[in-house]
C-alpha cells in the first residue's frame, strides 16, 4: 500500500501559529499533525508515503529525516511553487509504483476511517472518493450506482458537470472526506496533459464521465478537519475518544 500525504498548504486559516511553523507541525495533544497522519496509515497497512512539501519546506524535510516510522517516507519538493493537490500528484507520480493504486490523504483530517479496507475494496476503480453525510454547502453528486457526476454549491446553486442537462434533485447528495485513491497507471496519461499546477477535485470533475470515480458512503465515518484554531481544542477530544 502507498499513499500520498498533501502536506504543502499555507494554513492560513491557522494563523498564527503557521506564521513560524507548518501546518503539518502544528501540534495535537503534543503529537504533530504529520506524525498523526503517518502513523495513521503505517498502522493501516502502508508500507511506502510521499509527503509533499512547501510552506517551512525545511521544516518538515528536517522532521523527516529526523524520524522512523519503520516504513519508507520521502517527500516531493514543491518549495519553489505551491502546486495544488492536482499539481502536487502529477509532480509526484514518479516517485510511486505505477501499477499499484494511491491513497490521498490530507495532513490536517483527523477520522476513524478503516483506510485498510478502504484502499483494499477500491483497488480496480480509477479513482475513490470517500464521502459522508456530514451538512455543508458544497456536495459532490453521484449518479444511482455511486459514479461521480458533478457537484454543486447548494449556498449559490453552482452546478459544475460534463454531464448536460443534470438534474441536482436527481442525484446523490455527499460531503467529500478528503481522503481518495486513485490508479496511477489510468490517470497518469491524463494528468500530463494538464498544467503544473491545478486542483485535483477540477480533474475529476472534468473527466467523470469518462474514467471511473467512484463513491464510498462511510455511514459511521467520524471526521474533523484540523483547519482552524477553535478547532485544535476539538481535535485534541477527538483523538483521545479514537484512542
Amino acid at each position: 500500500m502507498q499513499a500520498m500525504l498533501f502536506a504543502a498548504g499555507l494554513g492560513t486559516r491557522l494563523r498564527p501559529l503557521t506564521d513560524h511553523t507548518p501546518k503539518a507541525l502544528v501540534r495535537v495533544n503534543g503529537q504533530p499533525l504529520l506524525d498523526i497522519a503517518i502513523n495513521k496509515l503505517r498502522d493501516n497497512g502502508c508500507s511506502h508515503i510521499v509527503v509533499n512539501v512547501h510552506h517551512f519546506s525545511q521544516q518538515v524535510t528536517d522532521y523527516l529525516a529526523q524520524h522512523d516510522w519503520g516504513i519508507k517516507v520521502e517527500f516531493s519538493d514543491e518549495s519553489q511553487e505551491l502546486l495544488d493537490t492536482g499539481g502536487g500528484l502529477k509532480k509526484a507520480l514518479p516517485l510511486f509504483q505505477p501499477s499499484t493504486p494511491i491513497l490521498l490523504h490530507n495532513v490536517d483530517i483527523l477520522s476513524n476511517a478503516n483506510l485498510r479496507q478502504f484502499y483494499q475494496e477500491n483497488a480496480t476503480n480509477d479513482a475513490t472518493l470517500l464521502v459522508s453525510r456530514r451538512k455543508t454547502q458544497r456536495y459532490l453528486l453521484f449518479n444511482q450506482q455511486m459514479q461521480l457526476v458533478g457537484w454543486t454549491n447548494t449556498a449559490t446553486g453552482e452546478v459544475r458537470s460534463p454531464y448536460k442537462n443534470l438534474h441536482v434533485e436527481d442525484c446523490k447528495m455527499y460531503a467529500f472526506a478528503g481522503i481518495h485513491t486513485v490508479r496511477p497507471d489510468t490517470l497518469a496519461p491524463i494528468l500530463e496533459t494538464y498544467p503544473s499546477k491545478f486542483p485535483i477535485m477540477d480533474f475529476y470533475l472534468r473527466h467523470c464521465h469518462e474514467i471511473c470515480i467512484k463513491g464510498v458512503l462511510s455511514e459511521k465515518l467520524e471526521l474533523l478537519d484540523v483547519g482552524k484554531q477553535d478547532t485544535l481544542e476539538a481535535a485534541e477530544a477527538f483523538l483521545k475518544n479514537l484512542a
